[in-house]
């Protein structure tokens, strides 16, 4: 993450705030993840985390130039305690199914966010970690090392897209879900004329299949189809299209 690094150490508070805390990017960031995850909380300012740290907001830029930076440090957070004890084993498969899922499991615990994980790069120490990790787990696999760096960019790609589909289709607050609840995949095209769409007749009896989970298999389908790569031998020549 660039934003505390461009900050002069000189420049940030040692005194405790008026709650008693010790002012540091830790605990902005710990403040400013309990305001995201608040009802209502979607909208972070340096006012709010100011009343909520018990300091004048201004101090805040001692450790941050802006909210942006904030909202990166909140997300690599995430990141961290996502793979906290993470331990590749014997099994590249079983590791990388691992990784998968922890990031899945925090993109859901923290929608808010989700968005900003799946598209911004928070250049903290975390993701960093996590990248090692997931290429060492394709390197240990098999894969030289330009193809196992584009087969992390395609696997962690594809799970953080799908993790904040799930997000967004979980919402923030379940209770506004539940008290006006989207159209489901599975239930409208049941409403919709035979006549126009006749393909969607075709399937009518097995349209409950589009309301399913669709990560778990999105999962496997990549994982075997890297397993059949490494056994056909391809890893080692390059792919049409790649360079």
């Amino acid at each position: 993450m660039d934003g505390p690094a461009r900050i002069p150490s000189e420049r940030r508070r040692r005194r405790p705030t008026r709650s008693g805390a010790v002012l540091s990017a830790e605990s902005i960031t710990t403040a400013a993840l309990a305001l995201i995850e608040a009802p209502g909380g979607n909208a972070l300012t340096v006012r709010k985390l100011g009343a909520a740290l018990g300091c004048d907001p201004s101090a805040v830029y001692r450790y941050f130039p802006d909210t942006d930076a904030i909202l990166l440090a909140a997300a690599d957070r995430l990141i961290h305690d996502s793979l906290q004890g993470l331990t590749p084993g014997d099994s590249w498969e079983h590791d990388l199914r691992d990784f998968a899922l922890r990031l899945h499991r925090s993109m859901l615990a923290h929608p808010r966010l989700a968005v900003v994980r799946a598209s911004r790069v928070t250049a903290g120490p975390a993701e960093a970690h996590a990248i090692d990790v997931g290429i060492g787990i394709l390197l240990r696999a098999g894969f030289e090392p330009l193809r196992a760096v584009r087969r992390y960019r395609l696997f962690v790609d594809t799970i953080l897209a799908q993790a904040a589909a799930d997000a967004a289709a979980q919402g923030p607050d379940p209770q506004a879900r539940d008290e006006r609840p989207d159209p489901t995949w599975s239930e409208y095209p049941h409403a919709l004329p035979a006549g126009e769409y006749p393909h969607l007749e075709a399937v009518r009896s097995e349209l409950f299949a589009m309301g399913e989970a669709t990560f778990p298999e999105v999962l496997e389908l990549m994982i075997r189809s890297f397993a059949r790569e490494l056994d056909s031998g391809a890893p080692g020549h390059p792919v049409k299209g790649e360079v």
